[in-house]
């Protein structure tokens, strides 16, 4: 059985808890929280013995079977955690983990907690027996656009609410960095109490810890969000994010828009269209943003692109801003002309 994580605490409330729980994402906070409230509740149904087993690439996976069908020293009822920090147990693994997944023994409850998976990992045949075994929890990584919600959902919970430009001040400062944001809001809590706060006071007290995903930025592009788009490659910049991967980034973007741009001009449905090409935003934005992008000015902003690689390279240009990084952000901001 799948659930969303935030189903994760209404399914736990209904007591009956299943043999097997897999937690899957990047998100530390998430999972971590995850994994407290399925301890929490293991502990409520009189599984008082917790045992750890760290699956890494020197794992010996027969310890798994002599965990499994071993007698406890201390309870009736155990919790069996396995840990798989790289997603990629091996063949051995893979074995092991489908036999653990038939073993049908209320005494032991096993959870699992894994990074992202890609789809043919996720789709393999001891990821598909844990599933059918359990619980499986995907754990998304909170977009930008969520985050302001989930920020607010968060003060929530101690009492706390304010306005949406101070949502929108704090997400800036805490994005991509979840942990990061557990810490500020946490703080402010203990500054100011329950109540409503305002934008000075959560401008005074929160420190910009935001961490920038590169794959963000051709989203930002076709949203013509124009501050988005200085504050992320400027955040880059002073990350220390190679421009070199974000040129080629943006240029593999533009140039399959163009062939989207072309298809579809050629009378090809949209929808038939974005699946022949590799786009990084969702189709969703594509298509709003499609109409207003045109192929002459795609072809430009690729030629820019040209200009910007030999830029990057050392080599001066006329009409050019000799700073690279000034030519980036000003090249990623050309389609809010089109």
């Amino acid at each position: 059985m799948q659930l969303r994580i935030d189903q994760l605490g209404q399914h736990l409330e209904r007591g009956r808890l299943a043999r097997c729980y897999v937690l899957a994402g990047d998100e530390a906070l998430l999972s971590s929280e995850a994994q407290d409230a399925i301890r929490a509740a293991a502990r409520a149904q009189g599984y008082s013995e917790r045992q750890v087993l760290h699956a890494d690439a020197r794992m010996d996976w027969s310890v798994l079977d002599q965990v499994a069908t071993g007698l406890s020293l201390f309870s009736r009822r155990r919790l069996l955690e396995i840990r798989l920090p790289s997603g990629k147990p091996g063949k051995a693994g893979s074995e092991s983990l489908q036999v653990h997944a038939r073993r049908d023994d209320e005494d032991m409850l096993t959870m699992i907690s894994l990074p992202k998976l890609d789809r043919a990992t996720r789709n393999s045949a001891w990821a598909s027996a844990l599933q059918s075994a359990g619980v499986w929890i995907d754990i998304a990584t909170i977009a930008r656009d969520r985050l302001p919600d989930w920020i607010s959902a968060r003060l929530g919970r101690q009492q706390q609410s304010t306005t949406r430009a101070a949502l929108e001040l704090l997400a800036d400062r805490v994005e991509g960095n979840l942990l990061a944001a557990h810490q500020e809001i946490a703080k402010l809590h203990l500054l100011y109490g329950p109540g409503e706060l305002s934008l000075e006071q959560i401008r005074s007290a929160i420190f910009d810890v935001a961490r920038f995903d590169i794959a963000a930025l051709p989203a930002a592009m076709l949203a013509e969000d124009k501050s988005r788009i200085v504050r992320l490659l400027a955040g880059l910049q002073a990350e220390g994010e190679p421009l070199p991967l974000l040129l080629w980034m943006v240029s593999e973007e533009l140039r399959n828009l163009l062939r989207l741009q072309q298809a579809v001009a050629a009378g090809r449905p949209f929808a038939s269209a974005v699946r022949s090409v590799r786009l990084s935003s969702p189709p969703a934005l594509v298509e709003r943003a499609l109409p207003r992008v045109t192929a002459a000015r795609l072809a430009d902003l690729l030629a820019r692109c040209a200009e910007l690689d030999r830029l990057a390279k050392g080599l001066h240009l006329a009409d050019r801003d000799d700073d690279p990084w000034l030519e980036l952000t000003d090249l990623a901001l050309g389609l809010q002309a089109a």
